[in-house]
This record gives structure tokens, C-alpha cells and sequence, in this order.
């Protein structure tokens, strides 16, 4: 075969240039010039006569403190490739034009020993998920290397074995600009747009297939670990909190999935909706995958921010392709920045990262960051002596011919399937309110919604527009009184941390709102963290939990109705079992702990769960049930 007149053109030339293989069949060259600019809204889509044009960007981790979060800041520039020419180059053509040689690694390991990796897990298990600060977070850690060959024919070696080897990556892609090459095969769309259509794919659980290749029943062990199922949920929660930020309909989930690769299986869903929001916007609103930060957002990159040891350069942030369409806009395709090997100063780098929940084991993450480590480095056929028997194994790297899809099996296709049995029906079915979307049983109100620094106010948001409300959600910092008398119904929301910490302005904060919303005798619903301020305000004790709630789905009375809840909680109110009444308030707790699931009384009710989640298949329901009462209103069975 002849070798890619273009491609070898483009790599003599020493021009910046992305390679990106999405179809199997053809690899895009993209060559421009490079522009680093400050802001995502800086991104230059249009050239100084207002023409649109094509930008591919490689966003960094640090770019989220346009969200106003914390980060390790290296000062990672938002590199831009402003294309001036965009070819589709036959696979095989690329392929031969490709250098084979194998690249020596030396001086290889991980930057942080795995007994100081397992002591923070251990850490952010105890002090932070087992403090309220969180539902999961990810850690990574980085294996380097030096490389003593020349800096891009390593890096084209590697890409030539992921065209050769690797299956089922959404991205297969090189990037060369000066200074810095990065080579991958991101399994994973962050978010894409194209026709008004927004595209997220969560993923979550990585299964690394065992000698000999996976088989249905292995397979099967992993799809039944509650870690891995919780882990995915939670992701989902948390997309789904984006969705509804940025689309008009909030997003509506379809799957779980298999994303099934050469070396790891991978579970995932697809969330859809519709926006006409500026594609850059749309990007900014989702930094950054929970998969590769945690929830919620805010919080977990404070936690990163405290546990991780060095910034994190482009790992966990996304590459993104602006492509112009016929209409003036522009499409995005941006897959994030994982499964990705940077090439600098003669180092290589390959980060890679465990998400922590409240059942992980320090041990069993560290395997996972080798795991994930070695997949990589076996991808790009650059696994050090000290690793590539356990690697070579299952002979990875064997290309092998069309092997058989787990997921057509039908015990795994049953069992993938049995997840949605669990979920709120409100996220898997179209979402149209009884009418209409303006025409809901509270047409005409209106709420504001307190949000506590978890963004699952969005979601909340979202389902209250479908009662009929219209909604605006407010920052704690930000909840002024003329902002709040003026609303029908306030919501107190949900949000990290000890309820009973005096030294926190956001609590203090919702203790202001949930008490001046009590003082006027106002409708008032309080959720998570707020409905534990108005438990405390009511006299109510409040304890942590023995373990966390984080991602826990509860079969709950609800005065006198079963519910079907998810729970993101670390601490509770309680009273003695057997309570149902405190003063005014009505009590619905566990009658076994005294944990309080729900309180009601004059003008004002609260749950401890989360009726916006994925998790609470009653949650619609219940929501409208508890806002009907904080209003004095009739509930409409409709709203389901």
C-alpha cells in the first residue's frame, strides 16, 4: 500500500496538525496554525470578517475556574488549531505511512507509590465522602516514562498501534502543536451538538478482561458488583444535572450500554436533549465529566484540589472539534481527554484516575489504576519489561477477527436491561408536562430554587417547570430577600457538608432562607442538606450516618405512601422510632432508626431524598405531593 502523500507532507513540513479516526475507516488530517486564548469564549469560530471557521481545541482541566472552582492551576493553555485544511485520508494509506519501530521506555513508574495512593483513598473515603462533602470523587495518579527517540515518530509509533489494535473508541487521535504531543483513544463523547441536539454518554465501570478474554460469565460478575452499578448511577445523576442546565427539555437517558474495547469493557447510557445555546456555552456549562471528576462538581474539585498532588494538565478535559454547518453555526464534537498518553520534554505521561465511592477498597483502586495504566501503555504497544507479562497475558494486542459483541448475548442483554427497572421513569420517557410544558398543574406560580453549590437544583428545576412552575434558580450567596418574597414557592436545595457547621457562610446562608421562609409562614420545600437546617430549626436532632448514603436507592413511607427514593446523604435528622409528630410538624421517619425521611407542617414540607434523581422512581409524584401541601394545593395525580 502507498503511503499518505499528504500525511508524510504534513509531518515533514513540521506544521501543527491533528490526526482522528472515528469511523473506521478513514483518519482526518487537520492542519492549521495555533492560537493558545484565555477564555472557552475566546475560541476564535468566526475570522476577523465574521466567516465561521473550523476549530479543533484541546481545553484543560484548570480552564473549569471559569466555573469559579478550584483546581491546581499549571496554566495549561486552551490550544487552539485553527484548521485551514481538512482531509479524510484512507485507513490504509495512514497505516503505511506510519514508522513501526518499538518505542523503549526507561525510568518507568507511577509518580505516587501505591501505599501512599491507598492511604489517599482511604482519606477521602473517611474525610470526605464519610463528611458529607460528596458522593464520589476521582483520584488519579500519573505513570511516566522517558523516551530517548525522537519526540513525534514516538508518538506516530503509538497511534499506528491504536489504528491497529484498539476497538471501540469513540476518539483514536493524535495531536502535535509545539511543544507538547498527545496521543489516545478516548472512549468517551463528553458532549457533543449537532442539529440543536445535545449528546452526553456517561460511562462508568471498568471491566479489564482477564487471560483468555472476557467471557459472559465474567462479564456477568461485573455488571452485578454494586459498586460498579452505584458508580454509573451517580454519573448519570450527575450529567443529568448538566442536561438540564443546557437543554430546554432536560435531557431524556436511553440504554445502559456496553462499550466494549480491545482490553476493558466499560458500562454507559446516552442523554439527549434539545439547545440553542452557542456550542463554547454549552461546553463551559458541562466541565467536566463526573466519570473523571466526581459529584457533586463543585465540591469534588475542591477534593481534587486537596488530594491530588500536582495540577492536571489536559487530563479529564476534553478535546473539541467546532465544525461550521450551513446554517451559520457550528457543531461540536468533544470527546474527553482519557486513555491519553503525553509526550513533553522527553517524558511520557499517562494519567489515570480510580472514582472513589463509599464501598471502594484502597487496594482494589490501586489495581485499577494499573489496570488502566497498563491498558494504555499495551494499547500503544509501550508497556515496560517490569508489566508486559501480566499484560501479554490474553495476548491484547493480537488483533483479533470481528469477535463476538457481549452484549448480544441475552443473559448480559437481561441483565443490563433489569437496571432501568430501578430508575424514574420521568428520565427514560419523553418529558412533556399533562398539556403542555407551560400548562402544568401550577401554571401561573412561581419558584425559586436555592442552590447550595449541588447542581442537582437543575434537575429539580426542570421537573418544577413541568408542574407548570416558572423557575429561577439562585446561588446561596446571591438568595435576597426581594428575590424570595416574591416567589410562590421557595426550595431550599440540597448541597455537601455538616449541617451543624456554625463556621460555614453556605450554611448559615440556608438557615437564613429556611428560617425567614418559616417566619412569613411562606410555601417552602426543603431538600437534602436544607431540609436538615429546618429539622435542627424544628428541634430536631441531627447525627451522621454509621456509613454514607451516596447513590443509595430506599424504599421510604411518605405519610402514608411507599416511595421508591434516591438518597445522596451523610448525616440525618432522627427522633426516638416511633415518632410521627413534633409540635406542628408532621414526622415520616424509619421506624426502625428514627432517620426522618420527611417533615410537614404549616406552609412548609422537606425530604431527605433526592425526588429529582434517577434513583427515585416515585419522585415526580412525591415532589408533587410535598408542593401541593407547602402551597395549600390540590395534588394532581397526573404528575407522575
Amino acid at each position: 500500500m502507498t503511503p499518505s502523500p499528504a500525511l508524510t507532507r504534513v509531518v515533514h513540513s513540521g506544521r501543527p496538525f491533528a490526526l482522528i479516526a472515528r469511523d473506521g475507516q478513514t483518519v482526518e488530517l487537520l492542519t492549521g496554525d495555533v492560537v493558545d486564548v484565555p477564555l472557552l469564549a475566546d475560541i476564535p469560530l468566526t475570522d476577523t470578517a465574521g466567516t465561521p471557521r473550523e476549530v479543533f481545541a484541546l481545553v484543560p482541566y484548570r480552564q473549569i475556574v471559569e466555573r469559579g472552582f478550584e483546581c491546581h492551576d499549571d496554566e495549561a493553555p486552551l490550544r487552539c488549531l485553527v484548521v485551514d485544511a481538512h482531509e479524510h485520508l484512507p485507513l490504509s494509506e495512514v497505516l503505511a505511512a506510519l514508522p513501526t519501530a518499538p518505542v523503549p521506555l526507561t525510568d518507568a513508574g507511577f509518580d505516587i507509590a501505591d501505599a501512599d495512593y491507598a492511604d489517599i483513598v482511604r482519606r477521602v473515603i473517611a474525610d470526605e465522602i464519610g463528611r458529607g462533602e460528596g458522593a464520589n470523587f476521582v483520584i488519579r495518579r500519573d505513570f511516566t516514562a522517558s523516551v530517548d527517540v525522537d519526540p513525534l515518530t514516538a508518538a506516530l509509533t503509538w497511534f499506528r498501534a491504536l489504528l491497529e489494535h484498539e476497538r471501540g473508541a469513540y476518539w483514536t487521535f493524535l495531536v502535535s502543536t509545539p511543544g507538547h504531543l498527545a496521543v489516545g483513544a478516548s472512549p468517551e463523547a463528553h458532549v457533543s451538538a449537532a442539529g440543536g441536539v445535545v449528546t452526553m454518554n456517561p460511562i462508568s465501570g471498568t471491566f479489564r478482561h482477564p487471560a483468555g478474554g472476557a467471557t459472559a460469565a465474567t462479564l456477568t460478575e461485573f455488571l452485578s458488583s454494586t459498586k460498579e452499578t452505584e458508580e454509573l448511577f451517580m454519573v448519570v445523576d450527575e450529567e443529568l444535572k448538566m442536561m438540564s442546565a443546557v437543554c430546554s427539555d432536560g435531557g431524556r437517558i436511553t440504554g445502559p450500554h456496553l462499550k466494549e474495547m480491545s482490553r476493558l469493557t466499560h458500562t454507559e447510557y446516552m442523554l439527549r436533549g434539545r439547545s440553542t445555546m452557542d456550542p463554547r456555552d454549552i461546553l463551559r456549562e458541562t466541565m467536566f465529566a463526573p466519570t473523571v471528576t466526581g459529584s457533586p462538581m463543585q465540591n469534588a474539585c475542591t477534593v481534587i484540589r486537596r488530594h491530588e498532588r500536582a495540577p492536571r494538565g489536559y487530563y479529564s478535559g476534553v478535546a473539541a472539534l467546532f465544525t461550521p454547518t450551513d446554517a451559520g453555526t457550528h457543531d461540536l464534537d468533544a470527546p474527553i481527554l482519557i486513555r491519553t498518553a503525553y509526550l513533553v520534554d522527553g517524558t511520557l505521561r499517562v494519567p489515570v484516575g480510580a472514582t472513589l465511592v463509599r464501598h471502594s477498597d484502597p487496594d482494589g483502586e490501586v489495581s485499577e489504576t494499573h489496570g488502566k495504566a497498563a491498558g494504555v501503555l499495551g494499547a500503544i504497544g509501550a508497556i515496560p519489561r517490569d508489566e508486559a507479562a501480566e499484560a501479554a497475558a490474553a495476548d491484547e494486542d493480537a488483533p483479533t477477527a470481528a469477535p463476538r459483541r457481549l452484549a448480544d448475548v441475552p443473559e448480559i442483554g437481561a441483565l443490563l436491561a433489569a437496571r432501568n427497572e430501578r430508575l424514574a421513569p420521568f428520565w427514560l420517557n419523553p418529558q412533556h408536562a399533562p398539556g403542555g410544558e407551560a400548562d402544568g398543574p401550577h401554571k401561573g406560580r412561581t419558584a425559586v430554587v436555592v442552590d447550595a453549590e449541588d447542581r442537582f437544583t437543575t434537575m429539580l428545576a426542570h421537573q418544577l417547570r413541568h408542574l407548570g412552575f416558572a423557575v429561577e434558580i439562585v446561588p446561596w450567596h446571591a438568595a435576597g430577600a426581594a428575590t424570595l418574597d416574591a416567589a410562590d414557592l421557595v426550595v431550599a436545595g440540597p448541597g455537601p457538608g455538616d449541617p451543624r457547621d456554625e463556621a460555614s457562610p453556605r450554611i448559615a446562608a440556608m438557615r437564613r432562607v429556611v428560617g425567614a421562609r418559616l417566619d412569613a409562614g411562606r410555601a417552602l420545600l426543603a431538600v437534602c442538606l436544607s431540609h436538615q437546617i429546618l429539622a435542627d430549626r424544628l428541634g430536631i436532632a441531627l447525627a451522621p450516618l454509621a456509613a454514607p448514603h451516596q447513590g443509595l436507592q430506599k424504599s421510604i413511607d411518605v405519610f402514608g405512601e411507599p416511595a421508591s427514593i434516591g438518597f445522596y446523604n451523610t448525616f440525618t435528622a432522627r427522633v426516638d422510632p416511633g415518632t410521627t409528630a413534633q409540635g406542628e410538624a408532621r414526622i415520616a421517619a424509619d421506624s426502625v432508626t428514627g432517620d426522618v425521611y420527611a417533615l410537614e407542617g404549616p406552609g412548609y414540607a422537606s425530604i431527605q431524598g433526592h425526588l429529582e434523581s434517577i434513583l427515585s422512581r416515585d419522585g415526580l409524584h412525591t415532589l408533587q405531593r410535598l408542593v401541593a401541601h407547602a402551597l395549600g394545593a390540590p395534588v394532581h395525580d397526573d404528575a407522575r
